[in-house]
C-alpha cells in the first residue's frame, strides 16, 4: 500500500497542476515568428510542410530580382584627348616604322647598342627647286639654295646671255640638281639647272666635261587673241563669265563701254557683248590671258559700240570705230581753296572803287598747285599788268582760262598742257592783298562767270591715223569668237633636249645613299 502511495503522491506532483495554479498566457506573433525558419535547409525534410515553405520563400525572392533588375550597361571611359604636339611627341616614342620619326626628327633615345659614327656620309647629288619671288636677284636665289657665289654669278651672266634677267617673271621655278662637292666646307657644285625662262624658251643647263652647257629650247607660241561673245540676258557679267571670260576682263570691259552708255540703262537683254582680249597658247599646254583689245556690244545683228585702245601722242585711249576718243566732262578745280569772292560787281579792296571783277578768288596756302582746268595750249604765261605772275590757256571752240597772282609759273608759252597738270603756285603777285588764286574764263575773248561752264572734251582721229584705227578695227573683229582655243598644229621644236632633270640624275649619280 505505502508503494502505490508513493506512486500516486509522485504522479501528483509531476504529471498533475494545481488546481489553485494560473494558466500560461498565449505567444505572441513576435515569439512566433522569432520561431520561423524562414530559411530551412532544402535538404532535410524534402516533402515537408517546412520544406515546402521555404521553397516558396526562394521562390519569392528569386522573382522579386528578376523584376527588379536593371540590366547590364558597360561602363564607358573617356579616351585621354591629345593634342598636335603631344601626339607627335608620342608616336615619335612608339615601336613603329622610322619614317613616323622621320618626319619630325624626332626618335626614341640610343640605346647602349648603338654607337654614333665619326663621319656620316653624304649623298652624291641632291635635287631641289627654288622660286624666284618678285623684286629678288636670280644670283641670290641660287646662293640661297647652296650654290656658291661665284658660280651663282656665273649662272647669272649666263642665263643673261639667253634672256634678260628682268624677263623672267616672278614665281618661275629652277630645278637644280646640286653635285658632290670636294669638302664639306665647300658649297655644292651645279650639275644641272631646268627652267622656264619666258613663255616661249626653256633654258636648261648640264655639266659636261667639267662645265655647264646651256641649251636653249624655243616654244612654239600662238599667239591668236581669244574673242569671247555671248547674250547679255539677265546679267551680263554672270553671261560672260559663263562664256569663258575672266573677272579681270570683264571689269576691264565695263569700265570700257561704261564711258559711252550706260551699262545699268543702255544694255538689253537681247544685246550681245562682244569681248577680245591678248591670249597666247604653248605647244606644252600652258596658256595666259593678257589685256583687253576690243569691247564692242552688238545690237540687232549690227555693231552698236565697237571700241579698241589706240596711241595719241604717246598716250593710250579708248576710241569708238567712228574715231572718236573718251569724252570727258566737268572741270578739274584750279585749286583746293574756297571761293572768296564770286564774279560780278565789286569794290575793289586796294583801288578803293566799284568795278567788275571779271573772275573768281579763290583761297589757298602760298606755294599751293594751280591745276590746268582742262587740256589747252598756253598763250600766255609771265607778268602781266594787275594780274601778276598770269597764265591763260587756250581750250579751242574760243574758250580760254586765266590764272593770275601766281607766285611762279610752272610752263611755258606754246606748251601744251593737260587736264588736271600743274600750271602754277599760289602767291600774291600784282595788285593782291593777299595769297590766293584769280581764275577767269573767257569765251570769244569775254569773261564769263566761271562757275557757269563745263568743259567736254574728247579726241578725235584723223588722216592715216584713222585710216590705221579702223583697219585694225577690221583685223580684230575678223577673228572667230573661240578661234584661240581651237586645237592647232603646232610644229615640234627640232634639236637636242636634256630631258627632265630625273633622266639626268640617273644617268650620272652612282650607288647614293
Amino acid at each position: 500500500m505505502s508503494g502505490n502511495a508513493a506512486a500516486l503522491t509522485m504522479s501528483q506532483a509531476i504529471g498533475l497542476r494545481r488546481a489553485d495554479a494560473a494558466p500560461e498566457p498565449a505567444p505572441s506573433w513576435r515569439d512566433r515568428l522569432a520561431l520561423l525558419d524562414l530559411v530551412p535547409d532544402l535538404g532535410d525534410n524534402i516533402g515537408s510542410g517546412e520544406w515546402w515553405r521555404g521553397l516558396a520563400t526562394l521562390t519569392l525572392l528569386c522573382a522579386a530580382a528578376i523584376s527588379t533588375f536593371p540590366g547590364v550597361k558597360p561602363l564607358e571611359l573617356p579616351a585621354p584627348a591629345l593634342d598636335a604636339a603631344d601626339f607627335t611627341e608620342a608616336r615619335a616614342q612608339m615601336i613603329v616604322p622610322l619614317a613616323f620619326g622621320g618626319d619630325t626628327g624626332r626618335h626614341m633615345a640610343a640605346t647602349d647598342a648603338v654607337r654614333p659614327l665619326a663621319q656620316t656620309p653624304e649623298r652624291p647629288q641632291i635635287e631641289l627647286t627654288a622660286t624666284l619671288g618678285a623684286g629678288d636677284s636670280f644670283a641670290r636665289v641660287l646662293e640661297r639654295s647652296g650654290v656658291g657665289s661665284d658660280d651663282a654669278q656665273a649662272l647669272a651672266s649666263q642665263v643673261a646671255s639667253a634672256v634678260p634677267l628682268t624677263d623672267i617673271a616672278p614665281g618661275t621655278r629652277i630645278d637644280l640638281i646640286l653635285g658632290r662637292r670636294a669638302a664639306r666646307t665647300m658649297p655644292r657644285p651645279v650639275d644641272a639647272l631646268a627652267m622656264r625662262a619666258r613663255f616661249d624658251l626653256r633654258i636648261e643647263m648640264e655639266r659636261i666635261d667639267g662645265r655647264l652647257v646651256m641649251r636653249r629650247i624655243p616654244i612654239a607660241v600662238d599667239a591668236t587673241p581669244l574673242r569671247i561673245r555671248g547674250r547679255v540676258g539677265d546679267s551680263l557679267y554672270r553671261s560672260a563669265r559663263a562664256a569663258g571670260a575672266s573677272p579681270e576682263t570683264i571689269q576691264a570691259y565695263l569700265r570700257v563701254i561704261g564711258r559711252q552708255l550706260s551699262v545699268a540703262s543702255d544694255i538689253r537683254a537681247s544685246d550681245e557683248f562682244d569681248i577680245i582680249v591678248d591670249h597666247r597658247r604653248a605647244e606644252t599646254g600652258e596658256s595666259e590671258t593678257g589685256k583687253l583689245l576690243y569691247a564692242g556690244l552688238v545690237r540687232g545683228g549690227k555693231p552698236k559700240l565697237s571700241m579698241i585702245e589706240w596711241n595719241v601722242d604717246g598716250r593710250l585711249q579708248w576710241f569708238e570705230a567712228s574715231g572718236a576718243g573718251e569724252q570727258r566732262s566737268g572741270l578739274v578745280r584750279p585749286t583746293n581753296g574756297r571761293i572768296t569772292s564770286p564774279f560780278g560787281m565789286r569794290r575793289h579792296p586796294i583801288l578803293g572803287y566799284v568795278r567788275m571783277h571779271r573772275g573768281i578768288d579763290m583761297g589757298g596756302g602760298y606755294g599751293g598747285p594751280v591745276f590746268a582746268v582742262t587740256d589747252g595750249v598756253v598763250q600766255i604765261a609771265g607778268r602781266t599788268g594787275g594780274y601778276g605772275n598770269y597764265v591763260k590757256l587756250s581750250h579751242g571752240g574760243g574758250l580760254g582760262t586765266g590764272y593770275g597772282h601766281m607766285s611762279r609759273i610752272a610752263v611755258r608759252p606754246g606748251q601744251h598742257v593737260s587736264r588736271g597738270q600743274v600750271i602754277g603756285y599760289i602767291g600774291s603777285s600784282g595788285l593782291s592783298t593777299g595769297p590766293h588764286l584769280h581764275y577767269e574764263v573767257y569765251r570769244n575773248g569775254v569773261a564769263i562767270n566761271p562757275l557757269s561752264v563745263a568743259f567736254v572734251t574728247r579726241a578725235r582721229l584723223e588722216g592715216k591715223a584713222l585710216a590705221d584705227f579702223r583697219a585694225r578695227i577690221r583685223q580684230l573683229t575678223a577673228i572667230t569668237p573661240g578661234a584661240a582655243l581651237a586645237p592647232v598644229a603646232v610644229k615640234s621644236v627640232e634639236g637636242p633636249q636634256l630631258g627632265s632633270l630625273a633622266d639626268v640624275a640617273s644617268k650620272r649619280v652612282g650607288e647614293g645613299i
